[in-house]
């Protein structure tokens, strides 16, 4: 029996989940153990974590006895795992993962959790009804559901008084990695950089920082509890986005923004939305991401040219002419 505090990792093989695993497990002498939940655990290779549990939010009884023991736990939902279509004709994806989120809390209410790190993201409409914006509405009446419905059901955690941080992440540097995200070829053979960032400064973030981030304010304990933490680990602009692929890869890349009705008159009209509101509320969204404030709680937060440089190999193979 370990006489570490053990913290629950719902998704542990996926990025985020995956993430706060591996950061628990670089600490040996840290003083805690990792749990890892997943929905098949015959799956994972019995050396990859310490323990690991079957645990599934669409069953609450699992999540429970998941908790159970627990000093904290990570808790996290994939907003874009299938459904089958019998649950997709009774309820929204947005209500799926709220109604995810709701089992999370009960579970960790129950199981006496004392410290839950949650990921979450803003609520866009706000922003919206401030500005007098009307942006087209999708499921249950959210703007962005996989922001909103988050931000949502944070007050689960709180009306049943769990103890919990929440963290507001950011857009993945690792979707870079997923083909045409990157720096691809134009019919010239010219590197070009398509996004909907326009002319606005985005905040970014490594997966892997998620997990450190995490781990960090479990550590730091209960001075931690009932806050919000921003996280970015990076500031920069499109045309700045592509300067750095250009240094690392060795060749001119050029920022091209995609503009925002080129998204919303295609099949990606909610990922128009959120362009939107990461343009016209970038302001607030860097604010709340203070990267000084944040390099404090995590010292190796990892900066853009510095992700890129380490994946160089991976960018080069994806842009090499054919």
């Amino acid at each position: 029996m370990t006489d570490k505090k053990i913290i629950a990792v719902l998704g542990a093989t996926g990025k985020q989940g995956g993430a706060v695993a591996r950061a628990i497990l670089d600490d040996p002498e840290g003083g805690f153990t990792v749990r890892a939940l997943t929905r098949t655990p015959a799956s994972v290779s019995a050396d990859a974590f310490p323990e690991i549990v079957a645990a599934d939010l669409e069953d609450e009884e699992s999540i429970t006895r998941a908790f159970a023991g627990a000093y904290g736990a990570f808790v996290v939902t994939n907003t874009w795992a299938p459904q089958t279509p019998e649950d997709a004709a009774v309820r929204s994806r947005a209500k799926r993962e709220m109604d995810q989120y709701a089992v999370a809390a009960r579970a960790a209410r129950a199981a006496g959790v004392r410290h839950v790190v949650s990921s979450t993201l803003e609520d866009t409409r706000p922003h919206f009804t401030h500005l007098g914006i009307d942006v087209p509405s999708s499921e249950d009446g959210f703007t962005v559901p996989h922001f909103d419905a988050k931000a949502m059901s944070n007050r689960y955690f709180t009306d049943l008084g769990v103890p919990t941080t929440f963290l507001d992440t950011a857009s993945f540097y690792d979707n870079f990695l997923r083909a045409g995200a990157g720096p691809v070829r134009d019919e010239h053979g010219k590197l070009v950089l398509r996004l909907a960032f326009g002319d606005s400064t985005a905040a970014l973030v490594s997966a892997r920082d998620i997990g450190r981030t995490a781990y960090a304010i479990l550590k730091a304990g209960h001075r931690f509890v009932g806050r919000t933490v921003g996280l970015a680990g990076d500031h920069v602009t499109g045309v700045q986005m592509a300067r750095m692929f250009s240094d690392v890869l060795g060749e001119e890349v050029t920022y091209q923004a995609v503009p925002l009705e080129a998204l919303r008159t295609s099949a990606h009209p909610e990922a128009a939305t959120m362009f939107q509101f990461y343009t016209q509320a970038a302001e607030a969204f860097l604010a709340h991401r203070d990267l000084g404030r944040l390099r404090q709680l995590n010292p190796a937060l990892q900066s853009l040219p510095e992700w890129i440089t380490e994946h160089r190999e991976e960018f080069r193979r994806a842009v090499a002419p054919t």
